[in-house]
């Protein structure tokens, strides 16, 4: 990338609406979006995003193609990854002690990696965060794994858009006779995580349709998101068996993802590779038809 690229590039997210468009496209890539999707979505009159979208279209930064009667469109990664080598292009030299605060210096192996900044801290926790409307079951459930299995590296928390204010009993059984710790567990509001010196956040994850279609708060610093959706087990109507065995599968569901989630090399794997490993955790066994999607 020349320096003209590089002004155009700038030059066409140096607006508010744009810059919204494009952060949305790379969150869907590679996916892609249809521009009613995205007008929807991000509250834009259809004829202002058109506008939009053919000023990033025009700087590289956005694709369309036609599929059926839909326009699909898509960010174009490889411009933000030379915009990205071009801006860090030589920083660091005759100071080889400042590398560290970039993955690459103009390569072909440039990655942004989560978070840029700490990738050279394997001791770091991330702080992880499920979201379900109630915050009774599934995601308590999640908190409850993680915090054991993701011991030393994961810190993890839960709330709901609408907490019930209790856990359920049966999640507390499940995960008892599993050998997890329930101590502390407890209902809350999700808004308890977006005030100032809640912890910030590095991963959100929401495992309920309904919670996945809700305005979340403005979550401190800017972490990444999924939909990891799964049947909500306290719907199950029937004898306490059938019920319990609700919460079990549930619980191997989530278990499932979470350990697939371990194994992820969250240090050195590309952000946007990553944003696409947490969208296929969403797609294992038992998701349900939102599964899969950024939040």
């Amino acid at each position: 990338m020349d320096k003209t690229q590089a002004l155009d590039s700038l030059s066409a997210l140096a607006q508010q609406t744009r810059l919204d468009v494009f952060q949305l496209l790379i969150r869907y890539e590679p996916e892609g979006l249809a521009a009613g999707d995205i007008a929807e979505r991000l509250g834009v009159p259809q004829n202002t995003l058109s506008t939009h979208l053919a000023i990033l279209t025009r700087a590289g930064l956005a694709t369309s193609e036609r599929r059926s009667r839909q326009i699909i469109y898509r960010a174009v990664v490889p411009t933000v990854r030379g915009l990205v080598r071009y801006l860090v292009d030589d920083c660091c030299a005759g100071h080889p002690e400042l590398g560290r605060h970039f993955d690459c210096r103009g390569t072909e192996s440039c990655s942004t990696s989560l978070p840029l900044e700490n990738a050279a801290m394997p001791d770091r926790i991330y702080n992880v965060l499920f979201l379900c409307t109630g915050n009774s079951a599934r995601s308590i459930i999640a908190e409850t794994i993680l915090n054991k299995d993701g011991a030393g590296r994961f810190r993890a928390f839960s709330a709901g858009s609408h907490p019930s204010g209790l856990v359920n009993p049966l999640a507390i059984e499940v995960l008892t006779e599993e050998g997890f710790s329930t101590e502390g567990l407890r209902s809350k509001s999700w808004d308890e995580f977006a005030v100032p010196g809640a912890p910030e956040m590095d991963f959100v994850f929401t495992v309920c349709d309904n919670a996945a279609g809700e305005v979340c708060p403005v979550w401190p610093g800017q972490p990444m998101t999924a939909h990891w959706g799964i049947e909500d087990p306290a719907r199950v109507v029937g004898t306490h068996f059938q019920q319990k065995a609700a919460f079990i599968t549930a619980a191997r569901y989530l278990k499932n993802r979470i350990t697939a989630f371990l194994s992820l090399p969250l240090a050195s794997v590309d952000r946007m590779a990553l944003t696409s490993h947490l969208r296929d955790i969403g797609r294992l066994d038992g998701a349900t038809a939102k599964a899969g999607e950024s939040k």
